[in-house]
């Protein structure tokens, strides 16, 4: 259901409750008030549904950053913007100017930048339609007494926590738990507020997730793009892991790790083996179920072209990597892999070709046709079973739990390597350092090596390939590698007058 579907739908639904008559005489029905919107959820829950499949569309649709730029196409498009930002991501030429900004280091540190606007409105967007239905329902600590409202709740607590816990890494250089960094709305009827302490935002943040795991207990969901338990238990253990807190990382990875039911991609899934290989180019949720702990499955009816992850990044779609401008591997990160890595095989690796380092073995549309997808129907993915493995390891390394951490990273590297024998030698920050590089090596453009940076406090340096600063060396907690609070949020929000120091 559309968001505009939703108030005909309200209305429509409170006219047909006869046994409501109290509540069709109460109010007016020329609009639609919050208390209105809260009134009737009561009664009917299933009003929510149009709000909360709104939430899933804005995360992947164009434009919910407020603009039409060809960069502005929700949780995806930051992923590409902040794996450049760690370094890891390459931007191979300038042709047509979408990211170079990112490369060049210059739009973080200009608050009147536009790409710090985009964020900026994109997760606040988020919030606000969590909160209509959060608010609908009754709030945090409610719980609704139908199933179809508890679920409903449960997802916009996590859809929330996860658009505040993004803003927490994305406008903060470093945490630092009391500086103020970020505005906390729990409702729709709060006005402007000044910021809140990093402590208090991390806290309103474990808070919704807390909420929702035990909201979504029961929840059995149809669609991989429905936020259930497991996301919810995702959103909280990156949330422990920004704040060092191992201890309750490793608690709570550990409840996807062994109780999702899920797997690491195995080798023949992640890289394309030859003609007629039809399981690798991480382009299906349902190649991929048994490893997608949320997603989106994009169809024609999804309306996605150009602007579009894979508008960017894919060889094989109708983009702006075919068309010469790469999103390609850091060349120094190629070469920290190991001879018998299989991940290796996903770029092409011919150094002075015109597409050395593309992806061409890792995101591709399934029919491998030069710009032969036009309308994108390849799918999304936001969180993959190998984070939470990889973020397990990483807690138990940090807690000094050598052993498990490194029975832990052998689950996935089993499947990546001939030969795990080495990770008997690591221990101490070695273990820590293989389980960060392994992530960035994993995860490649899928938006989690900024969050690794910064919960390793790590110093970036740019490989050979860079057009920007080509073997310049960067700190997580550089000004130039996050976001600035925006120029309209200044200009608006009384309150705030101030970048995050």
């Amino acid at each position: 259901m559309k968001l505009n579907n939703l108030l005909y739908t309200l209305i429509a639904s409170v006219l047909f409750i006869s046994c409501e008559e109290e509540f069709l005489t109460e109010y007016p029905t020329s609009f639609i008030t919050p208390k209105q919107i809260t009134d009737a959820s009561a009664i009917n829950p299933d009003l929510q549904g149009g709000t909360v499949a709104g939430i899933y569309e804005n995360i992947y649709k164009t434009g919910t950053g407020g603009t039409t730029n060809h960069d502005d196409f929700g949780q995806r498009g930051w992923d590409i913007a902040t794996d450049m930002l760690s370094g890891d991501m390459v931007l191979g030429a300038k042709n047509y100017g979408w990211y170079s900004g990112y490369s060049e280091l210059t739009s973080t540190v200009d608050y009147t930048s536009i790409r710090n606007y985009m964020p900026w409105r994109y997760y606040f967007r988020i919030i606000n339609l969590s909160n209509i239905v959060i608010e609908g329902l009754g709030g945090r600590d409610n719980v609704p007494d139908s199933e179809t409202g508890r679920h409903y709740l449960g997802q916009a607590l996590t859809t929330r926590a996860y658009a505040y816990f993004y803003l927490t890494q994305l406008y903060q250089d470093g945490y630092d738990p009391s500086e103020p960094i970020l505005p906390l709305y729990p409702d729709t009827a709060t006005p402007n507020v000044a910021k809140s302490t990093a402590a208090e935002v991390f806290a309103f943040i474990e808070a919704d997730c807390v909420a929702a795991k035990s909201l979504l207990s029961d929840y059995s969901r149809s669609s991989v793009s429905s936020a259930d338990k497991y996301v919810a238990s995702t959103v909280l253990a990156y949330t422990y892991g920004a704040q060092g807190k191992w201890a309750e990382t490793a608690t709570e990875t550990a409840i996807v790790v062994n109780d999702s039911g899920l797997r690491v991609v195995n080798r023949d899934e992640s890289v394309y083996s030859g003609s007629g290989d039809t399981v690798g180019g991480f382009n299906s949720v349902n190649n991929y179920a048994a490893s997608l702990i949320w997603g989106t499955d994009l169809t024609t009816d999804s309306n996605m072209g150009l602007v579009s992850f894979w508008g960017k990044v894919d060889y094989y779609s109708y983009s702006y990597a075919a068309a010469g401008d790469g999103k390609i591997m850091d060349r120094g990160l190629y070469a920290s892999m190991r001879s018998d890595d299989v991940r290796a095989g996903q770029f092409l690796n011919i150094p002075g070709h015109p597409v050395d380092m593309f992806p061409l073995y890792k995101f591709y549309h399934e029919d491998r046709v030069f710009f032969g997808q036009r309308t994108v129907t390849a799918d999304y993915f936001y969180f993959r079973y190998s984070d939470m493995l990889l973020l397990h390891a990483e807690a138990q390394a940090n807690l000094g739990n050598d052993t498990a951490a490194r029975s832990t990273l052998e689950i996935l590297l089993a499947e990546r390597l001939d030969d795990t024998t080495y990770l008997a030698s690591l221990s101490g920050q070695d273990l820590i350092d293989e389980v960060y590089l392994q992530t960035r090596l994993e995860l490649w453009g899928e938006g989690k090596s900024y969050l690794a940076m910064k919960r390793n406090k790590a110093t970036i340096t740019r490989g050979p390939n860079w057009i920007d600063f080509a073997g310049q060396s960067f700190s997580y907690d550089d000004d130039k590698l996050s976001f600035e609070i925006p120029e309209a949020e200044i200009r608006d929000n009384p309150y705030i007058n101030g970048q995050n120091e």
